[in-house]
């Protein structure tokens, strides 16, 4: 897996450079906005866990309609359930995982105000919080612990023009692979279930040095 994403890293670098005159007016970007997660494979379903994101990345046209992208971000990631019942034993869980993240994409804009990119993140785990029945878990509070520190996802965004150089972004992003490995006894039985991330991030982007179809040659 690490070596597609170094593979995915050089050839697009490689297409950047290969026509420097298109790829030479480098836009930035910055973003924030709110996720919602959910942990696949935890027994928990649902995007109920709310968290934010921000970041900053930088743009390279190749061409008037495509681009590539790389940004840093720290984004928030896990999984919520609450309450189910009134007792010692509540069924509630709450997941936070805390990422800085690098997305890598390739973008298509249509008619100066639709784009749509997809391509691959990295993200190193930075942080890490657990409870299960309202208790704090302590043996997964550290970095060390059974959490992956590293999470590679393949990403899909649909971006549009809001006002000016305003967008509003969907983004939709799933690990490759696991984040961690899990027992779960239910009766008699063991099950044992890989996880991932699943997570969908609505965002606010401000796009500096932004060339509109209009005013392209001016700018």
């Amino acid at each position: 897996m690490k070596r597609s994403f170094r593979l995915f890293l050089i050839s697009l670098a490689t297409l950047v450079c290969w026509n420097p005159t298109e790829a030479q007016v480098i836009r930035g970007a910055v973003m924030g906005g709110m996720t919602l997660t959910q942990v696949d494979g935890d027994e928990v379903y649902g995007f109920h866990k709310v968290g934010g994101t921000l970041g900053a990345a930088a743009i390279v046209p190749l061409g008037e309609q495509w681009s590539v992208s790389i940004a840093t971000d720290f984004i928030q990631k896990g999984s919520y359930q609450k309450p189910q019942v009134n007792d010692s034993l509540t069924y509630e869980y709450r997941l936070r995982l805390d990422y800085l993240e690098v997305p890598l994409l390739l973008h298509f804009t249509d008619k100066d105000v639709i784009t749509a990119g997809a391509g691959f993140s990295w993200a190193r785990l930075v942080r890490v919080e657990e409870y299960e029945h309202a208790l704090r878990v302590p043996a997964t509070t550290l970095l060390g612990g059974p959490y992956e520190r590293s999470d590679f996802s393949i990403v899909g965004d649909l971006r549009f023009r809001v006002s000016g150089r305003w967008h509003f972004s969907a983004r939709y992003s799933y690990s490759l692979g696991k984040i961690r490995t899990r027992e779960f006894v239910v009766g008699d039985e063991t099950l044992v279930r890989d996880q991932f991330n699943n997570v969908i991030a609505f965002r606010m982007i401000y796009i500096f040095n932004e060339a509109r179809e209009k005013g392209r040659k001016k700018e």
